[in-house]
Parts: structure tokens; sequence; C-alpha cells
């Protein structure tokens, strides 16, 4: 199999999109995901020989060492980690189930930590590799409802910074992609003068698109990115200049 990156919350949106765009720049991917989503059976079908669905839900955190180690037996060691499974609670924090604070912070930052604890070590020995997390402006902004989502964000950030000084004598660079406004499942419900108000914060007055962060995601994951590590790249269409 060609140099290949492990993609997570690969069946819809974003993760979708990240797919796509690594498959059109040659490299193969395997797409994680929780269900097998017609849109990610259709890229399967169209790159059989460079797409492969993994199945794994990956809140389950005691199931990622056995995954990364199954994902290295099948396809080698990685080049390249895109965590982009997410979870994103919509509530104000007074009200909000301990419970959906637990899963959000289980899925948005502890399993990217343990998938790159996991999946670095094949980067290790490669003496070469990239890490992409995906993260928001959320994370810097804050937004009224979002403030567990946005503490997951940060610790993302953080998490990349550091990293990325752990492992940069290896060859290895980590960075974050930060996607403002998105047309997703996730942003569903932004309707109508809620919509309107995000679209006239931009200097281009219009909402970034999932295909312009896949491409700053492929962009980092590519030899062009070699220089560029520790670092936040925000895609937002201007929205927080």
């Amino acid at each position: 199999m060609s140099k290949y990156v492990v993609v997570t919350g690969a069946s819809r949106g974003l993760g979708l999109a990240i797919c796509r765009d690594i498959l059109n720049s040659g490299m193969a991917v395997a797409a994680v995901a929780r269900t097998y989503s017609t849109e990610l059976q259709d890229l399967v079908a169209s790159f059989p020989e460079l797409c492969h669905f993994i199945q794994a839900d990956l809140a389950e955190l005691d199931a990622i060492p056995a995954l990364c180690k199954s994902i290295v037996k099948e396809f080698g060691r990685p080049y390249g980690l895109v965590n982009n499974a997410a979870a994103g609670h919509d509530g104000v924090l007074a009200t909000m189930p301990n419970g959906e604070i637990d899963s959000l912070m289980r899925l948005n930052v502890q399993s990217p930590m343990l998938l790159s604890k996991y999946l670095l070590r094949s980067m290790l020995l490669n003496k070469k590799g990239r890490i992409v997390n995906i993260s928001s402006i959320i994370a810097k902004t804050g937004f009224n409802g979002l403030s567990v989502y946005a503490a997951s964000k940060a610790a993302l950030e953080g998490f990349s910074k550091s990293l990325a000084r752990e492992v940069g004598k290896a060859g290895i660079t980590v960075n974050c992609v930060a996607p403002g406004y998105m047309q997703t499942d996730m942003t569903g419900d932004l309707q109508g003068e809620k919509l309107a108000s995000i679209q006239r914060r931009s200097p281009l007055g219009k909402l970034a698109s999932v295909e312009d962060a896949a491409v700053m995601v492929s962009f980092l994951l590519s030899e062009k990115a070699s220089a560029i590590t520790g670092t936040v790249m925000t895609v937002d269409a201007g929205s927080t200049a």
C-alpha cells in the first residue's frame, strides 16, 4: 500500500472532504468512522485501491490500542494521522448532564491523544510523519452554549503545541486546523438571522466550506509544509480577522 493517512470521523462532513482531498493528492486513506455512510461507500468505490473503511467507536478509549495495532498490521506504518472525529453538544453548562461533559471530553480530547500515542510509534520508527488535529475558532473566540466544546478544542491546541516539541527531532510535524462555521451536520441548526450574522462578520461575506478546510489539511500533510509545526491554521473566511 502506498503512503497512507489515518482519518477519523470520515463518514461525512469535513472528515469525508479531507479523505477525498488526500485521495486526490495520490495518498491512501484508512477512513475510521462509526458508520459506513453512503457517501463514504461511494468514495471507497471511486478509490478501491487507496481508500479503506475501518469501523470504530472512538469514544471507547480502551479499544484504541488494539485498533491502532490492527491498522498498522493491515496497512503498515502510517505516514499521517488526522484527528477529526468530534462531538459538539450544544447546551448551557449549568444544565448540561455530567455524562455529556464526560463523553465530549473523551471523544474530543482523550481519543486524539491516544490515537496519537499509539500511531506515533510507527512514525518515530520511520523518522517522518504528520499529525493534524482539527480544532475550531471557538477555542479562541468562545461561543454561547459551547463552553465544554470550546474547552475540548483549546485542550487539543495545547496538546498539539507540546507534542510538536516532543517529536520534531524525529521529523514529525504536529499542527491544528481551526475551521470557522461551515455547513455541516454539526452546524445544521444555524439558520436565518443567526447564519446571516455569521456571514456578515466574514470579510468575504460567506462561510468557509469543508473543502476549504480539507485543502489546508492536505497542505499540512504535504512535503511543502515540512517547516510548519506547533501552530494553528485558521480557515474561517476571515470572520476572526
